[in-house]
């Protein structure tokens, strides 16, 4: 099958896609896509049918066994069969571009190459079934929720107890996004404005494509997933009908924008299944192919709360539970036109659950949550369920309503707190980001003169004041070593001085590193040493079972037990020894802070990094902030000040006209290293910039070559 389509170019290479109607312009997508980025779609579709092994080798084998045991291929075939005509026609137009994009070039890439050189002989190619844009959603979203927490706070009182802190309410979330919205009061043009970033593992490519995608029906411009059709978490859709004309875009009539941060919502839930309650369990086999070594047989457990992701753990996941991922929402979202039509669309989303911000033109901005969630108690969030004989699953919670926002609301990953808030915004979850939320509040109340604009949003993008640092830093207050002091009226002078994590503060390094220190000591300390002890999880489950990680987490509320007398733990003293491992450091935030972004060939093959063209050392730019500023450029505190996690985009949706929106990425919109395009955006990432997104046809380079 092939469809008439046209694509043209920005200047930072971002591909504009236009078609007659919905399934032309669906495989330009595709098409698109498998030529800009082809290692990555075909590395998702791999991991999404558990055989990423049979490319990779030995390396690929612990995430097959994942793949099989909590039947991820399986639940996209299941939900691919479930779907009416419209969404299965739109995934097979959209996987037949992909199919074609990757025959015409967009599997000859370095990384493609370097693997057929390795031993086992070239890679055998097969072309993509129309369920697999589901399997690369899934693969993007099976960990994405809080349920490996369940497990660590299951290991916590199994080898602790029940009422240890460590299973209390967490100080802080691993994971997030900021998003805001501005009525238009609060804006120099009077019309509303949206503004976020994602934060989530730093891919290279990265994990967000920008894009536009323009045919009858509609014209929009967002972040999509390689490999998956749409745009589904950022988007800004302009509506004047013409969108298949020439000239300066479609921004005279009006338009809708929308963009979403994740709910923390406890909606994956796990149930510890027991002899009695695996009776009946459904039982298979399959035969994973290993590259270089003989096929290894991975058995998979199905029980009627789920597949069995450990020996004994059930995951009750709504997309499987359901056979629905929320497609007909994805197709409804772009062609939405107001912002009434955007929320009526996310009525149909499923996974993940999702805070919302939207707003139009006509000046309105709604608030909503978006997804499936299982009616439950803050109590039953805490541990895996038990399985009680006879007992009934919870009823989904019934979607909420969209709230009209008259100002301003922020959504950071934050608890809804105060009678505003609990309003707008349910409380879904367990673990909440603390520290961005306020800050992001606080940082819109100090508004510039004339007004917000797009452009004035940058000074909440690249905010680096870290909120919780002055607590932490409060435990120095009585040091009087004069070995330490000096370090110690260091650090209390940059705490009090905003504490700001910058890439050249040499007091930011100081300060990481003594946080590093103390980290160390606390999950060394004698009495969480139980925990060390081995959990038997699947390694794929190993970050969310780090006890220096999850310390990092919950320092705070260990610091307070031992103040309490709960733990025998002296947080003073540990401070000072901490300080006193560190207190000679002399480098600045940026040389220890650089981001390292995880690449498949590196991360699950072992190949060194130097060996894999465009991933080092020229991404290695140093950046300030850290996991809990607004500007997220996560590493893991006590484990490594590298960033490995962060903004995973930028976007401003500006309602008054979306010549005026801006967009950006790290690295680039290439996959390809070898393209001029593959990282030309990262050192304006680095800065937290953004650019203009350029809607005008005439201003766009059209592409040369012809689709097959």
């Amino acid at each position: 099958m092939t469809r008439p389509f046209e694509v043209f170019r920005d200047g930072l290479g971002v591909p504009h896609v236009r078609a007659a109607d919905e399934l032309d312009l669906a495989y330009g997508q595709g098409y698109v896509t498998a030529r800009d980025r082809g290692w990555q779609v075909e590395t998702d579709r791999w991991r999404a049918e558990g055989r990423l092994a049979a490319r990779f080798g030995p390396g690929g084998l612990e995430w097959d066994r994942f793949a099989v045991r909590v039947r991820l291929a399986d639940t996209a075939r299941r939900v691919h069969a479930a779907l009416a005509g419209p969404e299965r026609d739109w995934l097979a137009a959209y996987t037949a571009g992909v199919n074609a994009g990757l025959v015409d070039g967009g599997r000859d890439v370095p990384e493609m190459q370097l693997l057929d050189r390795s031993p086992g002989g070239p890679v055998q190619h097969t072309p993509w079934p129309d369920w697999a844009p589901l399997g690369v959603f899934c693969v993007n979203h099976v960990l994405f929720s809080g349920w490996p927490g369940l497990l660590w706070r299951e290991h916590v009182a199994r080898t602790l107890g029940p009422d240890h802190p460590l299973i209390g309410t967490p100080d802080g979330a691993s994971s997030g996004s900021n998003a805001w919205a501005l009525a238009g009061a609060r804006t120099s043009s009077g019309k509303p404005l949206l503004a976020g970033d994602p934060h989530r593992l730093l891919e290279l490519p990265g994990i967000y494509q920008q894009v536009r995608l323009a045919c009858d029906a509609y014209d929009v411009v967002g972040l999509a997933f390689p490999g998956v059709p749409g745009v589904l978490h950022f988007g800004h859709a302009a509506h004047d009908g013409h969108a298949m004309h020439d000239g300066a875009g479609p921004d005279a009539e009006g338009s809708v924008a929308w963009g979403i941060t994740n709910a923390m919502a406890h909606h994956v839930e796990v149930f510890t299944e027991s002899p009695a309650t695996l009776e009946g369990a459904a039982h298979g086999v399959e035969v994973v192919p290993v590259r270089g070594a003989d096929p290894v047989d991975v058995a998979w457990t199905e029980t009627a709360r789920g597949p069995l992701v450990t020996d004994r753990h059930a995951l009750r996941w709504p997309v499987r539970v359901d056979a629905d991922l929320g497609v007909a929402s994805w197709r409804q979202l772009l062609r939405s036109r107001t912002a009434h039509d955007v929320a009526a669309a996310f009525g149909g989303w499923v996974d993940p659950v999702n805070r919302v911000l939207t707003a139009d033109s006509t000046g309105t901005v709604l608030s909503l949550t978006a997804g499936r969630v299982p009616r439950r108690a803050r109590s039953e969030r805490v541990l895996p369920h038990v399985v009680r004989p006879h007992g009934e699953p919870p009823v989904w919670r019934q979607p909420a309503t969209a709230t009209p926002v008259a100002d301003v609301a922020v959504d950071a990953n934050d608890a809804p707190e105060g009678p505003d808030e609990t309003q707008r915004v349910p409380d879904l979850g367990l673990a909440y980001a603390p520290h961005r939320g306020p800050r992001i509040r606080a940082l819109l109340a100090d508004a510039p003169g004339g007004g917000e604009g797009p452009p004035t949003q940058q000074r909440v993008h690249a905010d680096v004041a870290d909120a919780g640092a002055a607590a932490l830093v409060d435990l120095l207050r009585d040091v009087t070593d004069p070995a330490l002091a000096p370090a110690a009226l260091r650090l209390r002078a940059w705490a009090a001085d905003g504490a700001r994590m910058a890439a050249d503060s040499r007091d930011a390094a100081l300060f990481a590193c003594w946080r590093d220190a103390l980290v160390r000591r606390v999950a060394a300390h004698p009495a969480l040493a139980p925990l060390h002890a081995p959990h038997g999880l699947p390694v794929v489950l190993a970050p969310w079972l780090d006890v220096a990680a999850n310390v990092g987490l919950r320092l705070p509320a260990l610091l307070a037990a031992g103040a309490a007398g709960r733990l025998p733990l002296d947080g003073p003293a540990e401070a000072a020894a901490a300080l006193a491992e560190v207190a000679g450091s002399s480098a600045t935030w940026g040389e220890l802070h650089p981001v390292v972004p995880w690449h498949a060939l590196v991360d699950a093959t072992g190949v060194p990094r130097e060996q894999v063209p465009g991933v080092a050392p020229a991404r290695r730019v140093a950046v300030g902030g850290s996991a809990d500023t607004v500007c997220c450029t996560g590493g893991v505190p006590g484990v490594s000040t590298v960033s490995w996690r962060g903004s995973v985009a930028r976007w401003v949706w500006d309602l008054a006209d979306r010549r005026r929106s801006r967009w950006g990425v790290p690295f680039g919109a290439s996959g390809d290293p070898r393209s001029e395009h593959h990282a030309d955006q990262h050192a304006r990432w680095a800065a937290a910039g953004t650019d203009e997104i350029e809607t005008d046809w005439a201003r766009l380079r059209p592409e040369t070559w012809e689709a097959p």
